[in-house]
């Protein structure tokens, strides 16, 4: 792709709720992974590829977005919010975004956090050979993985032939994960998007799968090396786990943290303004900002918050009221 700069998109609407307790408090992107949200994760990814203008989507407590992030500047970016009042779809809100699009554009899910390999190879791929969208995806060894996203099935041409949402059976093990590249050819393909029989909605998937049968060409990009939808508390556990060995650290504090100096931290994280109070054992944990803990007895595989422990040694988490 040439000429153009790319402009960003982030959809950050959503509720979540099946990640109470944390919905109610936090919208999902503003999350914390290793004391960042996870929407500058994506935003950084964003700028590292030349991205300056980026379109933030926002709905449920979407101020709180807007306070963590400003106008960009911080970030290198510049923000713009724009608020979305349905929650009908991906594809309904791209659509929304019509008149304020007038170039190819990047867009990511707000709600999942992203290990990926340059993005530029996205980039390079969109226009060449007259293609009009690049899907990023990764090679799932977990068919229930596929099965919770939608697979990309490819032909011989290399291309892809067909996108499947949800797949009660893959094909195939290639799968799409939360973030596109579209030029604007894709706004006449969501005009003609029906809503789904499956969760009445309207999905960029099917508006994918339009695109192609109009005789555009869709490419596929390996560049995800590791994705986490967060959709229940386990999640955001499991994301800060797997950034702290990223980063190969074996705990991360931060600098505004009391800590009592008999407390043993094991694989876990503590944010800003956190006190612990007695010398316990912290294993597999994460610790958001302002809690204070003062139990003597130790914490493993959760997460706390300033009003709730989230226990999430089960796959089904559940909390209970007070930190203390």
């Amino acid at each position: 792709m040439s000429g153009q700069a790319l402009l960003g998109v982030i959809l950050a609407a959503g509720k979540g709720s099946r990640l109470l307790p944390f919905s109610t408090r936090y919208p999902k992107p503003i999350l914390p992974i290793c004391n960042k949200p996870i929407i500058e994760y994506q935003i950084e990814y964003m700028v590292a590829i030349g991205i300056r203008d980026v379109i933030i989507v926002v709905g449920h407590l979407g101020y709180e977005i807007a306070k963590v992030l400003g106008d960009g500047e911080r970030l290198g970016a510049r923000i713009r919010y724009v608020e979305q009042t349905e929650i009908l779809g991906i594809a309904h809100a791209v659509a929304g975004l019509e008149s304020l699009v007038n170039s190819p554009f990047m867009l990511f899910l707000g709600d999942i956090f992203f290990k990926t390999r340059d993005l530029s190879e996205m980039v390079r791929q969109l226009g060449d050979n007259d293609v009009a969208a690049v899907l990023a995806v990764k090679e799932e060894a977990d068919p229930a993985a596929v099965q919770r996203n939608f697979a990309v099935i490819t032909g011989e041409d290399g291309f892809v032939h067909r996108v499947i949402e949800k797949p009660r059976h893959s094909r195939t093990k290639l799968k799409g994960c939360g973030l596109y590249l579209f030029d604007l050819t894709i706004f006449d393909a969501i005009r003609r998007t029906p809503r789904t029989a499956m969760r009445n909605e309207y999905e960029i998937t099917d508006s994918i799968q339009i695109l192609i049968e109009d005789g555009y060409r869709v490419a596929a990009a390996p560049v995800v090396l590791e994705d986490i939808n967060v959709t229940f508390p386990h999640d955001l556990l499991d994301c800060n786990l797997l950034q702290l060995r990223n980063q190969n650290r074996a705990n991360l504090v931060a600098g505004s943290a009391q800590i009592n100096s008999g407390v043993v931290l094991s694989n876990s994280v503590i944010g800003e303004k956190v006190t612990i109070s007695n010398p316990i054992r912290v294993i597999d944990s994460l610790v958001l900002e302002g809690s204070s803990v003062r139990s003597t007895a130790g914490i493993e595989r959760a997460i706390v918050m300033p009003d709730a422990v989230v226990d999430c040694r089960n796959m089904r988490s559940t909390f209970a009221l007070e930190a203390g």
